[in-house]
C-alpha cells in the first residue's frame, strides 16, 4: 500500500513559477514510477509528466519545456516544478504511483493522491 500526499499549490500570475511536491508512503516508493495528471473543472483528467523509477522522465506536450520533474528517493518525494504558468495551467494537480510505464497506458496508476489546487490569474 501507498498513500501519496500533495503538496504546493497556490496562486500564482501568469509567467510565475510554482513547484508541487508529492510524499509517499511505504518502503517501495523507489520501485515506483510517479506520474503526475492534472484536472480542470468540467474537463477530463490529463496526464502530465512522469519520473520513472529510474529516473527517466516522460512529458506530455503540455508540460514540455516549462515543467521539470524530479525525484528523491531517500526523501520518499517526488517533485513538479512548473514554469512559465498561464491560466489554462489552472486545474487540481495530482500525483500517482505506477509501475512499468509506457506511453500506451500513461493513465494508469496504482496508487492517487488527493491533489492540490494550482490556480494561475491572468
Amino acid at each position: 500500500q501507498v498513500q501519496l500526499v500533495e503538496s504546493g499549490g497556490g496562486q500564482v500570475q501568469a509567467g510565475g513559477s510554482l513547484g508541487l511536491s508529492c510524499v509517499a508512503s511505504g518502503r517501495t516508493f523507489s520501485t515506483y514510477d510517479i506520474k503526475w495528471f492534472r484536472q480542470a473543472p468540467g474537463k477530463e483528467r490529463e496526464f502530465v509528466a512522469v519520473i520513472t523509477e529510474s529516473g527517466g522522465a516522460w512529458y506530455a506536450d503540455l508540460a514540455k519545456g516549462r515543467f521539470t520533474v524530479a525525484r528523491v528517493n531517500a526523501e520518499n518525494t517526488a517533485y513538479l516544478q512548473m514554469f512559465r504558468l498561464q491560466p489554462e495551467d489552472t486545474a487540481v494537480y495530482y500525483c500517482a504511483a505506477d509501475r512499468d510505464f509506457n506511453t500506451m497506458t500513461r493513465m494508469n496508476y496504482e496508487y492517487f493522491g488527493q491533489g492540490t489546487q494550482v490556480t494561475v490569474s491572468s
